[in-house]
């Protein structure tokens, strides 16, 4: 472990995106609060005492779901819990990615932290030891129903730590036991109620939909340069952009991302000015008549003008979506809960995942929302009858003989159409389970992987349309582009060389794709908060 790392202090009450997503990747470590880990201890205390006093307890001394009239001897509360893990661990299809995997132990370990689950101390030691040797637990994809939480995918997190099922680390895919004794630790021995608290929570849709959050304002900055670059390359008439426009109509999305476009454009010799339109129409009226023909459209079309409107619910649905991550991540989403300090021990449904269904749902109509209008700037960069002096599918050499971006419109079009389909809600097919205990269950991990495939394919579109820029601007007089618009112009068009089919296209999307993505080039923390 790096000594340079920073860590994140968990104390289940103020974990954020970014802290998340850190983690997650690698990039910080995780430390326990210790005033947390006390209350910790007092919880973990008085469930005891309270379980050696006789009181019955859910998922300490009962069964489990439809099965919690049976009550557990004493003796065999350890194997309850140790049952449960292997029983639930039935996850099938492909293994959640290393980060989002890493990810929902930290947001596990940090609900947990919170003091109101009753596990022991050491336990919370343990997980932040396997955090920070990078151990990320196998994870099969499929399997949640979002109520009681994440039952199967958090067994499968809970066999890692005692020493069973399949993990990642170093890069490789290899027993739990083995990579825990690579890291000179020993799997962990739950005791009553540890294995429950593990499972029964929200902890991997969180994570899921950590990511998927994180990916979407990735796209809304790219897809706002994006927008940029088809203003200025249709020489869009000026006054859409006026703030008073906007502040007529005051929603806050809306005049965020006006603000963050007419920066963006600020400067432009491309975008005309209303009152030399004007000017423009009436030099073309030669004689008086009822009506006379221009060459001039008086406005552009929506997927310009309307620009900041449609991306306003899309700006607030991203905003409402990390709220909601970050609570659910400083929440205790167990059953029981343990209030020690009011000697109380609380039967109740806090393991629920509704709202991350809804908003996840939400999520996912606004990056349908973004991949519309990526698509539909495209389609005009590419169409000769929509696109002014474009040559058609923007073809640097013979046309016929060369083909431009022809094809590769096809990637924007089908994803577009696969990302629409993936904005139908989930979070209301209920169906119920567990013999009609789970009778109302959220599916909210469904609709957390669904955005993240959706925001996967938007990154996919985005990138098609900003190649499709810098080919149309190859056209085009970039000395001409709003100073900010030119900066990222600057940057992205020293790695792009105009393409004339003598390359594999593929090959360019890869490299844009990491570029705008991964390596950032663009910035984009900086676009979103203009």
């Amino acid at each position: 472990m790096s000594e340079r790392k920073q860590f994140v202090v968990l104390n289940g009450n103020n974990l954020s995106l970014d802290e998340i997503i850190a983690i997650g990747t690698g990039e910080k470590l995780v430390a326990l609060d210790e005033g947390s880990l006390a209350k910790c201890k007092a919880g973990r205390d008085f469930l005891l005492n309270q379980i050696k006093e006789g009181k019955v307890v859910y998922g300490v001394n009962s069964s489990y779901g439809s099965m919690c009239n049976k009550i557990i001897n004493d003796e065999a509360l350890e194997l309850l819990q140790e049952n449960l893990i292997r029983t639930h661990a039935a996850g099938l299809g492909e293994p959640l990615p290393h980060r989002v995997a890493l990810a929902a132990v930290a947001i596990r370990l940090n609900s947990l932290v919170k003091g109101y689950s009753g596990v022991s101390v050491e336990l919370l030691k343990f997980m932040g030891e396997v955090i920070n040797h990078q151990i990320a637990p196998y994870i099969p994809t499929r399997g949640s129903v979002g109520a009681s939480g994440d039952l199967i995918h958090l067994a499968h997190l809970a066999l890692m730590l005692i020493g069973q099922g399949q993990v990642y680390y170093k890069g490789q895919l290899m027993k739990a036991e083995e990579a825990l004794g690579l890291a000179g630790l020993k799997p962990f021995k739950l005791g009553a109620k540890e294995g429950i608290s593990i499972i029964n929570g929200t902890s991997v849709m969180t994570a899921i939909a950590a990511f998927a959050v994180h990916n979407a304002k990735q796209a809304l900055a790219v897809e706002c340069v994006a927008a940029a670059f088809a203003i200025e390359i249709f020489n869009s008439i000026d006054d859409f952009l006026d703030d008073t426009l906007h502040q007529v109509k005051p929603h806050s999305g809306q005049i965020k991302i006006a603000k963050i476009l007419k920066d963006l454009v600020a400067g432009s010799k491309n975008i005309v000015n209303r009152s030399v339109l004007h000017q423009a129409i009436r030099e073309e009226s030669t004689e008086q008549a009822a009506v006379f023909e221009t060459s001039i459209f008086i406005q552009n079309v929506y997927s310009i003008r309307c620009t900041p409107q449609v991306l306003s619910p899309v700006y607030e649905a991203i905003e409402a979506a990390e709220r909601i991550v970050e609570l659910e991540a400083n929440s205790t989403n167990d059953n029981p809960v343990i209030i020690s300090e009011e000697n109380k021990i609380l039967h109740g449904g806090n393991f629920h995942g509704q709202s991350i269904g809804f908003y996840m749902d939400s999520l996912a109509i606004a990056l349908a929302t973004l991949s519309n209008l990526s698509e539909r700037r495209l389609n005009t960069l590419l169409d000769d009858h929509l696109n002014g002096e474009l040559p058609e599918y923007l073809i640097s050499g013979i046309k016929g003989l060369d083909m431009g971006f022809m094809g590769a419109q096809y990637l924007a079009t089908s994803t577009t159409a696969e990302n629409r389909q993936l904005a139908n809600p989930v979070s209301t097919n209920n169906i119920s389970s567990n013999a009609s205990n789970q009778d109302v269950v959220s599916m909210g991990t469904v609709a957390a992987r669904k955005v993240f495939t959706q925001a996967t394919n938007l990154k996919y579109i985005l990138t098609m349309e900003i190649l499709a820029d810098l080919q149309a601007m190859f056209f085009k007089d970039p000395s001409k582009l709003g100073n900010e618009l030119s900066k990222h112009y600057q940057k992205l068009s020293a790695q792009f060389k105009v393409y004339d089919s003598s390359t594999v296209f593929h090959d360019m999307l890869v490299k844009f794709m990491d570029l705008l993505f991964d390596q950032d080039i663009l910035a984009i923390k900086k676009i979103l908060s203009k």
